[in-house]
């Protein structure tokens, strides 16, 4: 239950704070900032460790702070967008060494961590009187830039009520809500993340069947769109665009490490209660081949949806389509 801290001011007067500007978190704090900013709401006060990443919110209006404690200590809500669960709970650990101070505060994490992680953090920090939410996100960068991601959001009813206003139609096309354990939310996430996963392990064995049988990729990627829907249609787009290996200087739309860590939490999950995910394990096996490559090339960044690469090697093919060795310079 949150404190009279913050459950008794109105919602124009909470100060919102931001830790962590990666390509998603970069993304979400801006719409965040540019609603608040169309509200005549109080800027956006952000923090991330690398400064620079910080420069285009700045710019914008935001309030640069020096450290995870200043963010804490001068917001109401404070939203959390990390990597993996390391980087989460060293956030945490900052924010709970400010003792009481943080009692009424809500804490609101969107990364993509394991669920036994989320429960223990959640916990932490209602033992010092402050509040927690679990708001993972679907969606890859550009999603996020758009602000159509969709949120699993996991808390108390009282949190729900001060932090939906900067969701759906902020960051998000919609909101699901799973539960008050913040761990389901994050539960929830591991779940369609392997979804997603065994989904592009099928479409990658898809083109390159299609390929080789001649079929084509196009009469392919066409069938996808008008019978599989949005999510297998933009999947088959990023491998016969060539966004599954960026190229040199480009960021992937989903990073290829990030996707290993996320569907490994699925995967343990799922092993924690008996249940064996067979295409799930083939992703993962995939994806983690992929990195193989990478690691072989220089260490490219390649977006998770690079096990196409793999499946191509695996029927005789390069791991680089033509389109992609022609963008690199090399056909």
């Amino acid at each position: 239950m949150a404190s009279s801290t913050t459950g008794d001011l109105p919602q124009s007067n909470l100060r919102l704070g931001w830790i962590g500007l990666g390509s998603m978190g970069n993304a979400m704090a801006k719409n965040i900032h540019k609603h608040l900013t169309s509200q005549g709401q109080q800027p956006l006060r952000f923090f991330n460790r690398t400064s620079s990443r910080g420069d285009a919110l700045e710019a914008l209006g935001g309030t640069r702070c020096q450290s995870v404690a200043e963010v804490a200590s001068e917001s109401d809500v404070i939203f959390i967008s990390a990597s993996d669960d390391r980087a989460v709970e060293s956030i945490a650990e900052q924010i709970l060494s400010l003792g009481g101070s943080i009692a009424g505060k809500i804490v609101a994490d969107t990364s993509t961590i394991h669920p036994d992680t989320t429960k223990t953090l959640a916990l932490k920090l209602r033992e010092k009187g402050a509040e927690f939410a679990a708001i993972p996100v679907f969606g890859a960068t550009p999603t996020a830039e758009a602000g159509e991601l969709l949120v699993a959001f996991a808390g108390s009813a009282a949190v729900n009520e001060k932090v939906s206003p900067f969701l759906k139609g902020v960051i998000a096309r919609e909101v699901l809500v799973v539960g008050e354990e913040p761990e389901k939310a994050t539960l929830l996430k591991a779940t369609g993340n392997f979804l997603m996963a065994g989904l592009m392990e099928l479409i990658a064995e898809g083109h390159v069947f299609a390929e080789k049988t001649g079929l084509g990729s196009p009469t392919l990627e066409k069938l996808l769109e008008l019978v599989f829907g949005t999510v297998a249609h933009s999947d088959s787009i990023r491998m016969t665009t060539g966004v599954y290996a960026p190229g040199k200087g480009e960021a992937p739309w989903s990073d290829l490490d990030l996707g290993i860590k996320d569907v490994g939490h699925g995967v343990d999950c799922a092993k924690q209660v008996g249940v064996e995910l067979k295409v799930a394990n083939t992703a993962l096996e995939n994806l983690n081949r992929a990195k193989k490559w990478s690691d072989e090339n220089g260490g490219r960044k390649l977006d998770s949806s690079s096990l196409y690469g793999v499946v191509r090697q695996d029927a005789g093919l390069n791991f680089r389509t033509e389109l992609v060795k022609k963008r690199d310079g090399e056909a």
